[in-house]
């Protein structure tokens, strides 16, 4: 994309605001003057226009923004960037970019940048160590920056955020780093609760938790909440299995639930090790959900599509990606709180992979 455009001016003849005539000048374009001339304003209050500032009357935005429609006048970034003092330009890291929610939530904020007049330069890190994270960081700082965010869903991520020296506005995902960082996430808690208590409403003695890796705050808070729901419940806490979010992780640990016949329900923290489980059932002869109930996590685009379709937790991705940014936005532009915390609600979508517990289990 290109960061910056030229200013020139169109052919004479319309009439603008105030009846003022448009000004031409063979092969250019109009700039930030013309604007002003015509809408019978200073060059400054066209700047503030285009700064968004509340200091302007709606009756004079509104003739600014007229003149900029008669001329066809189109603001160059660089000339935002020297009225503002910013460069326009958002910084992104993330991890795991490949998965379906980090790419999901990229998508979502790229689009909201792209509407919102910046530019993201985006940085996916598959290295999990801290020098890297903060040569990222760096990198993006360097580049002028005008606030970072974060999709940092291990626990060590948010610790080096935290003990990084940022002179610019930081929003995170899933990491709340415990200080006046903004941080947006998916309720991964009561997702985890809908879950259980969908399986255990089904006449389930118990669910067994495949889990996402350990250090991987999602994975934690829903291993928390299904434990929590199954003792609220007085059922039973089998040790749960640890995943690394693979469906070949859920392939091998459902094989090993296979071979037992007291498990009925199961629960995986996401939906492509809960694939691998429908895969080990139905390798060992287990039929779901007439034998065994299966839940899985996200609502990927193939859930609806798995044999038997998927019951799984619906997590709006999107929102959470242009959430993050709108708080950005607003702690840039200084209209927001020094803090501000969002909470995506989640829900469950009932399918054909969960049925009621099997008679005599």
């Amino acid at each position: 994309m290109t960061r910056g455009a030229t200013d020139g001016a169109v052919p004479q003849g319309t009439e603008g605001p105030k009846g003022r005539s448009r000004r031409s000048f063979a092969g250019a374009r109009p700039v930030m003057d013309d604007v002003a001339r015509l809408a019978g304003v200073s060059k400054q209050t066209v700047s503030r226009v285009l700064n968004d500032s509340p200091a302007v009357r709606p009756e004079t935005r509104e003739a600014v923004v007229t003149a900029m429609r008669t001329l066809g006048y189109r603001p160059s970034r660089s000339a935002r960037s020297l009225a503002s003092g910013r460069t326009r330009m958002l910084g992104v890291i993330s991890f795991d970019a490949a998965r379906y929610g980090p790419a999901s939530i990229l998508t979502a904020i790229n689009s909201a940048a792209q509407e919102a007049g910046y530019l993201v330069s985006s940085i996916a890190l598959d290295t999990a160590d801290r020098d890297t994270l903060v040569r990222a960081v760096h990198t993006l700082s360097a580049e002028g920056a005008d606030g970072l965010l974060a999709i940092a869903p291990q626990r060590w991520v948010g610790r080096a955020l935290a003990e990084a020296a940022l002179d610019v506005p930081l929003m995170v995902l899933e990491n709340d780093l415990g200080d006046d960082a903004s941080y947006v996430t998916a309720d991964s808690r009561d997702g985890a609760r809908q879950a259980t208590e969908h399986l255990l409403k089904l006449g389930h003695g118990t669910v067994h938790h495949i889990a996402g890796p350990t250090g991987w705050l999602s994975a934690e808070r829903r291993l928390d909440a299904w434990r929590d729901t199954l003792r609220a419940a007085g059922a039973e806490v089998p040790e749960p299995l640890i995943g690394d979010w693979s469906a070949d992780s859920g392939y091998a640990l459902g094989r090993r639930l296979a071979t037992r016949p007291e498990v009925t329900a199961v629960f995986a923290s996401n939906d492509q090790m809960a694939l691998g489980v429908l895969r080990a059932l139905h390798e060992a002869g287990r039929h779901v959900p007439d034998d065994v109930s299966v839940v899985g996590y996200d609502d990927i685009p193939e859930a609806a599509h798995m044999l038997p379709p998927l019951t799984t937790v619906r997590t709006d991705f999107a929102a959470t990606g242009r959430r993050s940014l709108q708080l950005l936005l607003s702690r840039i532009d200084g209209s927001a709180k020094p803090r501000i915390d969002h909470i995506e609600p989640v829900r469950l979508v009932v399918r054909r992979s969960t049925g009621p517990a099997p008679r005599g289990r």
